[in-house]
């Protein structure tokens, strides 16, 4: 085995009430692990906890074989650890240059000495395949260049080791492929990487070994080449997964539920139309900036439209906010849950109800019984991981933030759900269940609308595929078409015809 450059060894590590149990994770030089299990397992902590963010009460951290008690991050990062956080720690409003010198400024004199920092960040970037002005706003820049920014701040302090949690989770396909590319330069290098991916397919593209975690228990650890799926699978959530895309067939209605016609935003759409049907899940593909998302928006009065009409039941309906598409029965799950889909300071229990005010209300106040019979219900078939329904959403893990989200709008009386990305963050168990509840919603007749860059669960889940390309659809494909396969939907993805 090469240099070990991370070791955590003997007993726990234990947070307060929440212990975790990684006995022998082991990052060796220029070796990419990745880390792997159910949200809630404990990997957010185990970061936290290496990062310096929080101080495990027992157990051993060795940093090239010297012990260490991280009081800080700041500690950690002198250590040579860096983490790239899913949600990117960017000041969009300031330039590359100083986002990567935060902190960590070069002076000449009692000045700052921007020409040096702009030429070391200009270097850095291009060493990670960036050609871009490290004078512009990075806010100017997309997902895959800010990401990249992070990475820059760690090769900067010479890190030994750089934690990557869920980085691909908001790249489109070339900005993963960049990013793939980059953790094997960096490898190269002799840096240690320890990736978190809920994409078993990029565990097998990029890791060298998997440990999976599961409860806070570590699991097992193993080279890449002693795991497949099957096993993977199992090991983090403790059975087998025989289905993970459970699909079940609904009696679809007889006309539409939603009908939309020429659909026109300036700028954004060009011109969508499309049917959606009650006992079908309605799958809409794409690359990213197709213009799926804003398509959604726009039918939920998020975003004001420039043309075009829309029909539930028949009947033309003029939405122009949120709250006029709920009142006619439409429930929107964003991508954005955090900052669109829950109110994180607030508890479980009252996320729950938010859709929903006057459903769980008797007169004029909330009807108590109602509302814990309800959310102790979506606890369970959702299984939320939580003490209590009064936890505070924002304490939660990602993926059972995204329960939540849904339990919500399930709370509702919604016909037409439309769920954007449902499974972004979220372990493959925990998929299974979004899927169940969608498949429950199909089965009790509702219409379920979902946008997804994953093309495996578009394939698996839905009975009709939207491909959309620059605003426009592109192709309308039935589940028994010969058409449905990857490869055609890839092709109008791209702007290809496909064959009648």
């Amino acid at each position: 085995m090469d240099e070990t450059i991370i070791k955590i060894e003997n007993a726990a590590l234990k947070l307060k009430k929440f212990v975790i149990k990684p006995a022998n994770l082991e990052i060796p030089k220029g070796y990419i692990v990745g880390v792997q299990g159910e949200n809630g397992a404990g990997k957010s902590t185990l970061i936290k906890v290496l990062t310096g963010v929080h101080q495990a009460d027992e157990g051993q951290i060795f940093v090239d074989g010297v012990e260490q008690h991280f009081k800080d991050p700041n500690e950690s990062a002198a250590a040579g650890i860096a983490c790239v956080y899913q949600e990117l720690n960017i000041e969009k409003l300031l330039s590359i240059t100083d986002n990567i010198f935060i902190n960590k400024w070069l002076k000449k004199g009692n000045l700052l000495d921007y020409p040096t920092m702009h030429k070391k960040a200009k270097e850095v970037m291009a060493s990670l395949g960036q050609d871009v002005d490290p004078t512009k706003p990075a806010g100017n820049f997309g997902m895959g260049v800010q990401q990249m920014i992070e990475i820059a701040k760690a090769v900067l302090i010479n890190a030994k080791m750089i934690i990557m949690d869920e980085p691909t989770s908001s790249l489109g396909e070339k900005e993963v492929e960049q990013l793939m590319k980059t953790c094997r330069d960096l490898k190269a290098r002799g840096i240690g990487i320890v990736f978190v991916s809920h994409k078993l397919e990029e565990l097998f593209e990029l890791c060298d070994r998997v440990t999976v975690i599961r409860d806070g228990e570590y699991i097992e650890t193993r080279d890449i080449s002693g795991w497949d799926n099957d096993s993977l699978i199992t090991a983090m959530v403790g059975r087998s997964l025989d289905n993970q895309f459970p699909k079940e067939i609904g009696v679809k209605s007889a006309e539409p539920m939603l009908k939309v016609e020429h659909l026109k935003e300036t700028g954004v759409l060009k011109d969508v139309s499309f049917e959606a049907y009650g006992g079908q899940i309605l799958g809409f593909a794409g690359l990213v900036g197709a213009g799926r998302t804003e398509t959604m928006r726009a039918i939920f009065g998020a975003d004001p439209i420039d043309g075009g009409t829309i029909e539930i039941k028949g009947k033309q309906v003029h939405i122009k906010t949120p709250r006029q598409a709920i009142q006619h029965g439409i429930a929107f799950l964003t991508e954005d849950r955090k900052g669109q889909g829950l109110v994180l300071a607030q508890s479980i229990r009252t996320n729950l109800i938010l859709a929903n005010m006057k459903g769980f209300s008797t007169g004029m106040f909330l009807n108590e019984k109602r509302i814990e019979d309800a959310g102790q219900k979506n606890i369970a078939s959702l299984r939320i991981k939580t003490p209590s329904i009064d936890e505070i959403v924002g304490q939660l893990s990602g993926g059972n933030q995204q329960k939540v989200v849904i339990g919500k709008w399930v709370n509702t009386d919604a016909d037409i759900f439309i769920f954007d990305e449902p499974t972004r963050g979220i372990d493959v168990g925990a998929k299974v269940e979004v899927y169940n509840v969608m498949n429950s919603l199909v089965k009790q007749g509702k219409c379920v609308i979902m946008v997804s860059s994953e093309m495996p669960e578009i394939l698996g889940m839905s009975d009709r595929v939207i491909v959309m390309r620059g605003g426009e659809v592109m192709a309308e494909v039935d589940r028994d078409s010969e058409h449905f396969n990857q490869e055609d939907l890839m092709k109008a993805a791209w702007g290809g015809k496909l064959d009648d």
